[in-house]
């Protein structure tokens, strides 16, 4: 490991502040940043320690919803009664990553920026555009059996890795961030994320310097929640297919509410609002939900190995529908 700079931050403004040269890296639980650091994948001069910060709290917003510090480690957030109560699919997903030991670490702000776990990207002695820009993909012709079919671009077909971030982008969540210049923003999170395109290096909108400090979890929402999660093993295993779902059915049957986002099969954690739309106020039959696939899967290119995962995304879409009005949306 490279020798590098150590610095304890007190406040948010002052973590910003000291993370603002572009070789600084943030560090809270740390289960993704030194795996890297070791592997001399990244190589800060600098770490700024942010777990003194006073972000490791749930709290209800005026409007209902929660609001979620970045420290809250994964295991807490899992088990905190409102999210349990409230947003259980977002405590399921949780539940389904990692093991006890590194949930009890791993952080909620961390866990949003983990990064893909792409062989390549991993792999020092090849070439990846994620880990150095412009040196190629060897993944599109080699190994890529767990790797994204949505999303894509011919720079990159890295999978995003989480689970926890598949569940918040299905409950429209919020990330509130502090910038060096001591400004924040709110960003949405279907807009925090960056897809590859030709600079699969830059993976969300953050600025350099910029720290999350909460997020944010709008009201609840009515309906079924479940997160199934389709794996290699039953534990310790990242998705080759996950759905985050929250459905509601009417006395008649109808499906009144359909929230959908995947895991495993984008660049991102994925979700087509055009597919929730479809499915809305219909009684869920066979040609629907194959409109609705066909819809999700429009743009998704394999790249050999992982060929399988359209096939399989049919059928997960297809099991999460029809449990759910087996169930009338319980």
């Amino acid at each position: 490991m490279k020798c590098f700079e150590y610095s304890r931050a007190s406040t948010p403004e002052q973590a910003a502040t000291s993370a603002s040269p572009t070789d600084a890296s943030f560090i809270a639980g740390g289960t993704n940043l030194l795996d890297l650091m070791k592997l001399e994948i990244e190589t800060p001069l600098k770490l700024v320690d942010v777990t003194r910060l006073e972000l490791q709290q749930v709290e209800t917003a005026a409007d209902g919803g929660l609001r979620i510090g970045t420290l809250v480690t994964n295991s807490d957030l899992a088990a905190h009664p409102d999210v349990i109560k409230n947003y259980s699919v977002l405590s399921r997903a949780i539940l389904a990553g990692a093991t006890r030991q590194l949930r009890n670490r791993a952080t909620t702000g961390g866990n949003l920026l983990q990064r893909t776990r792409c062989y390549y990207f991993y792999q020092t002695d090849s070439p990846c555009n994620k880990r150095e820009p412009g040196s190629g993909c060897p993944a599109i012709n080699g190994e890529n059996r767990t790797l994204a079919i949505l999303g894509t671009s011919e720079a990159c077909i890295a999978q995003h890795p989480s689970d926890m971030a598949v569940a918040m982008r299905l409950l429209g969540a919020t990330v509130e961030t502090i910038k060096a210049d001591g400004s924040t923003r709110k960003i949405a999170i279907e807009y925090f994320y960056c897809l590859p395109k030709d600079t699969p290096h830059i993976e969300t909108v953050l600025e350099t310097g910029e720290l999350i400090t909460h997020v944010f979890l709008p009201a609840p929402i009515k309906g079924m929640h479940t997160y199934d999660k389709v794996r290699d093993r039953a534990s310790y295993a990242f998705a080759l297919v996950s759905c985050a779902a929250i459905i509601d059915i009417d006395n008649n049957g109808s499906l009144t509410t359909v929230r959908l986002a995947f895991g495993g099969i984008g660049t991102e954690p994925w979700r087509n609002e055009d597919v929730e739309v479809l499915l809305t106020d219909t009684d869920g039959n066979n040609d629907v939900i194959t409109q609705a696939a066909d819809l999700l899967l429009k743009d998704a290119k394999g790249s050999g190995q992982n060929d399988f995962k359209i096939p399989l995304t049919r059928r997960l879409l297809k099991q999460v529908i029809q449990r759910a009005l087996a169930g009338k949306g319980a």
